[in-house]
């Protein structure tokens, strides 16, 4: 029977994932306690009800999450003798069933990536193990085997379910700084794009040829992406904006106060916003955005304040959600901690159908 649910997070920000599983644990009436320390990098949640777990899991999808990067459904919590880890692993992996592939992962914290060279060791000699028992089967709708592995004898074996995590390793896209780009800061929009965007949401929102606007713009980071996906770019800013990237004919630059700015054609499909200002300010600017109708889709980041990061987050959803929805009977709103984000949170808005006036 699962004992919990396991959360990924930064290190950081576990008060701030804890409160959210437990939010929603409250809203589901799955009653527990989230678990953890400060700079382990993951929350542990435990129902009073050891049933309640997988009702929980069940009932939630990750995109529901800001703070939680990759979470899994555990089924047991393992001590092992290191002379002979698989002794308890395989009976365990057992009582779990058959499962499609596994996942050996780790804390994203200094303890965790002690981990990395013994995960990567003891992965052949358990895949071995498992086939042996025929653990491991071909079939595209099987869970994945979990372990996370907190030391090389302790680790939590659970669940992945098809659809329900995050596939990358460790819950982490990890991705390059591009040659060209202006800035690091290019990774926050480049993983925006790739994560919180299905397939086919990014098929029909992200397409060449469109117009945007990238607010507080210098030097260009994140009109850099726009540029690489072939739109054509108001780039708003006091700043200079790097020579290359105005070279490419897709880019007309404006000097002017982002939050003043009106938009010169009336056509725009997307807003990007990474500016430095208070978070409820940026969250009221991008929603007069939509309110005006200059654009349909938005991805703009919030910074977050040293203290209550949980409550400010938690506040300007709030109020783009009401925004949104006197606007909108068919909107997406989703916010997340992305890897390459540190003390801000990623928000995305998609206008499916503007309400009539």
């Amino acid at each position: 029977m699962s004992q919990a649910i396991i959360l990924y997070c930064r290190g950081g920000f576990e008060k701030e994932c804890a409160a959210e599983i437990e939010k929603f644990a409250t809203l589901q009436q799955c009653f527990g306690y989230a678990r953890t320390k400060d700079g382990r990098a993951f929350v542990e949640f435990h129902p009073y009800n050891s049933e309640d777990a997988e009702k929980l899991y069940l009932s939630l999808e990750l995109n529901d999450f800001v703070f939680a990067r990759h979470w899994f459904l555990a089924h047991s919590y393992l001590e092992l003798e290191e002379s002979d880890r698989l002794a308890d692993i395989i009976p365990a992996a057992a009582q779990i069933g058959p499962c499609q592939s596994m996942r050996l992962e780790f804390a994203d914290s200094n303890d965790g990536k002690q981990m990395s060279s013994f995960c990567k060791k003891f992965e052949r000699p358990l895949k071995k193990a498992l086939n042996g028992q025929n653990l491991i089967i071909e079939d595209a709708n099987a869970p994945n085997l979990q372990l996370f592995f907190i030391s090389g004898t302790r680790l939590w074996i659970g669940l992945d379910l098809p659809g329900k995590g995050n596939p990358n390793h460790n819950g982490i896209l990890r991705l390059r700084q591009p040659s060209k780009a202006p800035s690091r800061s290019t990774l926050k929009l480049d993983e925006a794009f790739q994560t919180m965007l299905s397939e086919q949401e990014s098929e029909r929102y992200v397409q060449s040829g469109m117009r945007a606007v990238d607010l507080g713009a210098c030097p260009g980071g994140w009109t850099y992406q726009l540029v690489r996906r072939s739109m054509m770019v108001e780039a708003v800013d006091n700043g200079p904006m790097q020579e290359e990237l105005m070279m490419s004919g897709q880019v007309k630059h404006w000097r002017a106060d982002g939050f003043k700015y009106q938009p010169m054609h009336g056509n725009n499909q997307w807003l990007v916003c990474d500016m430095v200002e208070k978070p409820v300010r940026v969250t009221y600017l991008a929603l007069n955005w939509f309110e005006q109708r200059w654009c349909r889709y938005a991805i703009f980041n919030l910074k977050l304040p040293m203290k209550k990061r949980f409550f400010e987050v938690e506040k300007d959803l709030d109020i783009l959600r009401e925004g949104l929805s006197n606007i909108s009977d068919d909107f997406i709103l989703r916010a997340r901690h992305l890897y390459h984000d540190r003390e801000e949170v990623t928000v995305f808005v998609a206008i499916n159908n503007y309400r009539k006036k």
